[in-house]
């Protein structure tokens, strides 16, 4: 069963920007702790290398919307290994980032409200309470995203505007002592925060119009956050100063802004916006993670049951279930320990974005057709890359060890259960038969891509894709000349029709002999009528060297033959209007010549952009 497609722009808008929005209320403290007020730069670096691992998401979203997001993405460009292992540690990262999150709910909860409960209760009360709604649909998630966030976002707007009285300057004077490996220390520590883009991404999936929704919502998301988590953070540092390191205004630094200018109101009044800000982040976190079992499940790296989706509800409700159960579990772990274990592991997952868009770039898999393409390829993946390490090792060992423990537990589980059912074919194996002309792959990876861009783009596949489907290619390396190759032609397609082959030569022939049939110096497409009714084929072929027509003709390289009966003509006029509209796109000789095999050139036919027939 297909999980529903119902997420719009602005539900994308507002899942990837509630996730982002918990580190303004969580880190800022605790980051100022570090790096003084050039934690403002701290964010801005932060936020330029989530851009370059957001253009790399958001071309692998954009070809392969697919529930698991960046793993399928790993899986299918670096292979069954390493996608397991990526995926399992995604999947334990954003759990781990979700219970941090629900943690400080509850802390927050205990300071605001005056019930004798502990944050940790608090925190299982409402991990349970988004489970249950994650588990009713993802539309619905999605609107109570929308609708905390609209809230949040009126409560900061209001909090910068009234802040104007008790901004001072010279609170920004002591940035100089922190140095540059404070800085960076305190870039990789807050990195944690945009990993709503990640969040996304494992929904693509369920989003409408994904090649187009998912870039934009993405780019315009980081923009919003990137600007609020600025403005916010100057304001913050400018009220507090040196005070928001300080032991209790770490723990909801921009509560106690509002107090100074705002009095008990304002204190109230961010915390609550703070509690609805953590809790889209943490609804966010449920809702992503628990499609990568999903996803590993479908390809069976875990137990089939993680696969099942419910059939009311047509949310994948197992995977739900225990994702909150890891999420509870993990409430019970040091808070620094949770923050620094899910900053680690994401960098890690941007990492692997960029290394992805690389691999299947270079391995020029025919059917990796991504809408959005990122910009500036190569330069922006080698800046993420070189960026990201930088980060990762300035965590510290704390975030270096828990990842590495999630690496290991993640190849366990493929070595003693995955590996059993790894014969998925990647990219990575098509840049090494490029590179060693050795033939290392079939086209399984290529027939995938193509499912995924039929569902994608949402084609209806009409009678010209059926027939090409099932109709004879013939891939031809030496020159020929056009009776060699109609001799070549004619033994397939008599034996899909049951007529007689040296009829259909004959035929061939004739026609040749009464008009050309080269349409241009690339393309020929001859056509003969036989008798009897309902009948009609189609051959494709290319000849590398060029087939020679004759003197007045050039080799033409594309032939695409049609033999059918007098009462199929209708659909042989509407079969050469598909042809005309697949042959005018502008890369469509350089792939038809580049193309690797018979299903890639059928492939390339069944994949070029034209109208279908209702």
């Amino acid at each position: 069963m297909k999980l529903k497609k119902e997420l719009n722009l602005m539900n994308v808008f507002c899942i990837s920007t509630g996730a982002m929005l918990s580190g303004l209320f969580i880190l800022p403290g605790l980051a100022y702790a570090l790096a003084g007020s050039a934690v403002l730069a701290s964010y801005l670096l932060a936020a330029i290398l989530a851009l370059t691992g957001l253009l790399s998401q958001a071309e692998l979203a954009s070809a392969m919307p697919k529930a698991g997001g960046t793993y399928f993405y790993v899986m299918r460009s670096m292979g069954s290994a390493v996608g397991t292992v990526y995926g399992l540690i995604t999947w334990l990262s954003l759990s781990l980032k979700s219970a941090y999150e629900l943690l400080f709910i509850g802390t927050f909860a205990t300071f605001l409200i005056d019930i004798n409960l502990a944050p940790l209760v608090w925190a299982v009360g409402i991990c349970l309470v988004f489970l249950a709604i994650n588990l009713v649909g993802v539309k619905e998630a999605g609107r109570v995203q929308g609708y905390l966030l609209l809230g949040v976002l009126l409560v900061l707007i209001y909090f910068c505007f009234q802040s104007s009285s008790s901004v001072k300057a010279q609170n920004f004077e002591p940035m100089r002592g922190k140095g540059l490996g404070s800085m960076l220390a305190a870039a990789g520590f807050v990195f944690v925060s945009f990993g709503g883009l990640l969040k996304v991404a494992s929904l693509a999936e369920e989003v409408k119009n994904p090649g187009r929704i998912l870039p934009l919502g993405m780019i315009l998301s980081l923009l919003v956050i990137t600007l609020l988590y600025l403005t916010v953070i100057f304001v913050t540092i400018a009220v507090l100063g040196v005070n928001l390191g300080g032991p209790e205004n770490s723990k909801w630094p921009l509560s106690a802004a509002a107090e100074i200018f705002m009095g008990k109101a304002g204190l109230v009044v961010l915390g609550i916006a703070a509690i609805c800000a953590i809790i889209t982040a943490a609804n966010a976190g449920i809702m992503a993670a628990s499609r990568y079992p999903l996803a590993l499940a479908r390809d069976e790296m875990l137990p089939a049951f993680f696969n099942r989706i419910n059939h009311k509800f047509r949310t994948p409700h197992v995977s739900i279930f225990i994702t909150g159960a890891v999420i509870i579990a993990a409430l019970f772990f040091d808070i620094t320990v949770l923050v620094k274990a899910a900053s680690s592991v994401l960098i890690l997952t941007y990492i692997f974005a960029c290394l992805a868009v690389v691999v299947l770039r270079e391995s020029r898999v025919q059917n990796y057709r991504p809408p959005f393409r990122c910009p500036l390829y190569p330069w922006v993946q080698l800046a993420g890359f070189v960026g990201f390490t930088v980060l990762l090792f300035k965590i510290g060992m704390t975030g270096l060890i828990t990842c590495s423990g999630l690496a290991v537990l993640g190849f366990l589980v493929y070595w003693f259960y995955g590996r059993r059912a790894a014969s998925r074919e990647y990219a990575l194996l098509h840049l090494i038969e490029r590179i060693t002309a050795q033939e290392l792959t079939s086209h399984l990876l290529e027939t995938e891509l193509k499912d995924i861009i039929h569902e994608r783009d949402e084609i209806l596949k009409d009678r010209f894709d059926h027939l090409i489907e099932d109709c004879p290619v013939i891939d031809i390396a030496p020159a020929v000349t056009w009776e060699e190759f109609f001799a070549m032609a004619a033994e397939p397609l008599a034996k899909d029709l049951h007529v007689n082959k040296e009829q259909v030569y004959n035929l061939l022939i004739e026609r040749e002999k009464e008009s050309s049939t080269v349409l241009n110096p690339f393309l020929a497409i001859p056509h003969i009528v036989i008798g009897g009714e309902k009948h009609f084929d189609i051959l494709l072929a290319r000849c590398r060297e060029g087939i020679d027509f004759g003197k007045n003709a050039p080799k033409v390289h594309t032939v695409f033959v049609f033999i059918g009966t007098k009462d199929e003509r209708p659909f042989h006029l509407m079969s050469l209007a598909a042809i005309a509209q697949i042959v005018e796109n502008t890369d469509f000789e350089k792939k038809w010549m580049a193309a690797k095999s018979p299903e890639a050139l059928r492939d390339i036919v069944l994949l070029g952009k034209r109208k279908r027939q209702g």
